[in-house]
């Protein structure tokens, strides 16, 4: 009880006693002395043991919570690790080789991502708590999978509030640049240093898988197609043909090579470098499925509105313009614009679209992407299958 600890104001202890991570500013009544980053105990205002948390004094979220018992926490965030890990290994076979490990506050890991590819991880740390618990982090991850190299891709907006500078580099291991994975059988070439994310969006698997199933015979518009993993599964499962389509030439070039790694180098498989909203505006959508997969419109709050009107404008165009009956596949991975605000959105351009459409499926992000119960801030990417006729 002595322990110099974080104190919460009465009645705002309810989000950590539900096991949520994130403790607000505004839930404390009072701190100790501590060095920011620094571990320390949190207790209710009537001095009740919560859990120990990471704090940081300059944010928003000025803890993260850590464990809820009275454990040791970095036995805790050992565990939390390993079990993480270990529920991968259960779904996966030889046949995927690249997959999340770590995913942040959805394993109970705050402030970490890990994603493996092949014998290479990757990581992302998000919070100077995290960083300062990384070298205890890495010998855990090490122990765990035994990687051939360990490289960090920590260029997040968010470490500028927590006053971390952007960090890129190699952490363990060998040098690294472009590996092979494997998805599903299907072969994809990842450039771990520059490419967006960690170099695979990997929480669209599942999505892939079923463009797969989906494609045979149709012609295949993959809008916003990075490095064209929706392009690929649709060629292998037999698509007449697939158009990726994305503003970057770079982005295209390994769309193409990715194609070609898994044979499909004809005329059916066609890329274009352009804007996808001028694309769409001054193309025929002569297409019988189609794919909208656009990078966050709306990155913070303030950016609802804005992000909402780009959504309907893409949306009430390609309704407009695609023949009937046509399928489209489409995403949104703004945590700001829920799945009830984007299905709103979809509405909206479909009543302006004067066409019919009808919700066949719901999707959300691959299950090597958890979304922790306790902590629904984890749940991200929302999808639709819409029938448009």
């Amino acid at each position: 009880m002595n322990e110099p600890a974080v104190i919460l104001h009465k009645g705002k202890d309810k989000a950590v006693r539900n096991r949520h991570h994130w403790i607000f500013s505004g839930a404390v009544r009072s701190l100790p002395e501590f060095e920011n980053g620094g571990i320390l105990p949190v207790r209710s205002a009537d001095g009740e043991f919560l859990g120990r948390a990471y704090v940081n004094r300059d944010c928003s979220i000025l803890g993260r919570m850590l464990s809820f018992d009275d454990r040791p926490p970095l036995e805790v965030l050992e565990e939390n690790i390993e079990r993480a890990i270990a529920m991968r290994t259960s779904f996966f076979d030889a046949s995927t080789t690249a997959c999340r490990l770590i995913n942040g506050e959805g394993d109970g890991v705050p402030g970490l991502i890990a994603d493996r590819y092949g014998d290479i991880l990757v990581i992302q740390v998000s919070t100077l708590g995290m960083d300062r618990l990384k070298p205890f982090v890495l010998n855990v991850l090490a122990k765990a999978t035994r990687p051939r190299s360990i490289y960090e891709r920590s260029s997040l907006p968010s470490r500028r509030g927590e006053g971390l500078p952007m960090f890129e580099g190699l952490l363990a291991g060998d040098p690294v640049g472009t590996v092979e994975v494997l998805e599903n059988g299907l072969r994809f070439r990842v450039d771990v240093i520059q490419s967006q994310k960690t170099g695979l969006y990997l929480d669209q698997r599942e999505n892939r898988r079923l463009v797969r199933w989906l494609a045979a015979g149709r012609r295949v518009l993959n809008a916003f197609s990075y490095t064209g993993g929706f392009s690929v599964f649709a060629l292998a499962g037999g698509a007449a043909s697939a158009d990726s389509v994305d503003i970057s030439e770079r982005a295209i070039g390994l769309a193409r090579e990715n194609c070609a790694l898994n044979g499909f180098t004809g005329e059916n498989a066609r890329f274009h470098v352009a804007d996808v909203f001028d694309f769409i505006r001054n193309h025929p959508l002569d297409y019988d499925l189609v794919i909208l997969d656009p990078p966050a419109f709306a990155k913070k709050k303030s950016e609802v509105v804005p992000a909402c009107r780009g959504y309907k404008d893409i949306h009430r165009i390609v309704f407009q313009k695609v023949p009937r009956p046509c399928l489209v596949l489409t995403f949104s991975c703004s945590f700001f614009v829920d799945e009830t605000l984007f299905r709103q959105v979809l509405f909206q351009a479909a009543s302006e679209a004067a066409r019919n459409v009808r919700i066949l499926q719901r999707h959300h992000q691959a299950y090597d992407h958890p979304v922790n119960i306790f902590h629904p801030e984890t749940d991200y990417l929302k999808g639709f299958l819409l029938y448009v006729d």
